[in-house]
């Protein structure tokens, strides 16, 4: 009888055992917001590595915690779901130790977030505190001037210190804040003051958003990459990144201002603006073409392939990375910064080591958008005084595509 009674608690265990793994497993807290910077830590060291299941969010969020610096910032470009072996810890919390962080490659917000949602599944305090600090290391960050934020502190290059919308440094920077500022969960350990030091800094970014807009005579269009923090005109980014809307960007910025509730004028204009542009510089039928190559080791990457222009009236829209602020001609360039005509005129480091061409804007275009209109009553059309069609690019589109 006791022997029965000892198989019935034993099974009794196992079944709370399996049934609380199993309760585990469901929570996962999505790992998409790294995905640029574990890209980029396996271009330099490969993917061949052990990593972290992802509901395995304990240890992950433990990662997250190792990487954190005094100050609240994290370094870029790191995996946090890779399982970290023991002699590299050492080295980790010495460069934790220093100040700076980066918020290029959707860096620091993203580990807010994910601390955030941490602290509301487990209870961890420790992720709620780390969190905080994160967001501490946002506030304190953003421009003194115009409120957007910059690409790296401290500055170690001559971009880091650029108003960056480029990676969705300002707008996913944002983004996040909006959510915060909700106070629902996984924020809802925010303060008061908390909340109000967080309302005041979206005010000042969406603010800044709206005057960095680039405009052509009165129409609105695109943004930029990169802006200096004084004359808020677009400048360069790394020596290929010369100043010029960007339609990547544009696009980022454009959802971020569409997720806004009952949007102000001022932002419905920017929207309708940027959108008419987008379409006014869509390119129609030209394909990029991707084929095989001879194999090539580049210092940041290596590649089997390379890319073309085709024509091809069956394609669908593509468009340019950057489009020159003054005349909307595409602009290209080689890595040393020298600007070209045609796409063939770029090395093949930087035709296949960069994205040129794409298709950036479709879903925005044909979904996002359309479902804002009719989300928010504005009916439909674009907004007036946009660059006029395809022919206003005409004279841009580089002698391949044409």
């Amino acid at each position: 009888m006791m022997r029965a009674g000892y198989r019935i608690v034993l099974c009794a265990l196992l079944f709370a055992g399996s049934a609380h793994a199993a309760g585990e497993a469901a929570h996962v807290i999505p790992l998409d917001g790294f995905k640029d910077g574990i890209h980029h830590w396996q271009n330099l060291h490969g993917s061949d590595y052990p990593r972290h299941a992802p509901e395995d969010y304990v240890r992950i969020a433990d990662n997250i915690l190792l990487y954190q610096r005094r100050d609240g910032g994290w370094v870029e470009n790191r995996d946090p779901a890779r399982i970290i072996p023991d002699e590299e810890r050492d080295s980790i919390r010495a460069d934790a130790s220093k100040a700076g962080g980066s918020f290029d490659n959707r860096n620091v917000y993203t580990q807010v977030e994910y601390l955030a949602e941490a602290f509301a599944l487990g209870g961890d305090a420790r992720y709620r505190d780390a969190a905080l600090k994160g967001l501490d290391f946002i506030l304190a960050h953003q421009s003194d001037g115009c409120g957007a934020w910059p690409h790296t502190v401290p500055a170690t290059t001559r971009y880091h210190p650029l108003l960056t919308i480029a990676d969705e440094v300002t707008s996913g920077v944002l983004s996040t804040l909006r959510r915060a500022m909700s106070g629902g969960a996984p924020f809802d350990f925010l303060d008061h003051e908390a909340l109000a030091r967080i309302q005041v800094a979206v005010a000042r970014g969406d603010a800044c958003l709206l005057a960095l807009q680039v405009r052509q005579g009165d129409a609105r269009t695109g943004w930029a990459g990169q802006y200096d923090p004084k004359t808020l005109s677009p400048s360069q980014g790394r020596s290929f990144e010369l100043p010029s809307i960007a339609v990547q960007e544009t696009v980022e910025v454009v959802r971020y201002l569409m997720s806004i509730p009952d949007p102000s004028p001022e932002v419905v204009e920017a929207v309708e603006g940027a959108v008419a542009w987008l379409d006014a510089v869509q390119i129609d039928g030209v394909r990029l073409e991707t084929f095989e190559a001879e194999p090539e080791q580049y210092r940041f990457h290596r590649t089997t392939l390379d890319r073309r222009l085709v024509e091809d009236p069956a394609a669908p829209p593509l468009w340019a990375r950057f489009y020159d602020a003054a005349d909307n001609s595409i602009v290209l360039a080689t890595r040393e910064g020298v600007r070209v005509t045609d796409y063939a005129d770029i090395p093949r480091e930087r035709r296949t080591g960069y994205d040129w061409f794409g298709g950036w804007p479709r879903t925005l275009l044909s979904k996002d958008y359309p479902h804002w209109k009719s989300r928010s009553g504005e009916g439909a059309g674009a907004a007036e005084g946009a660059p006029a069609g395809r022919a206003a690019v005409a004279a841009g589109i580089p002698a391949v595509v044409r």
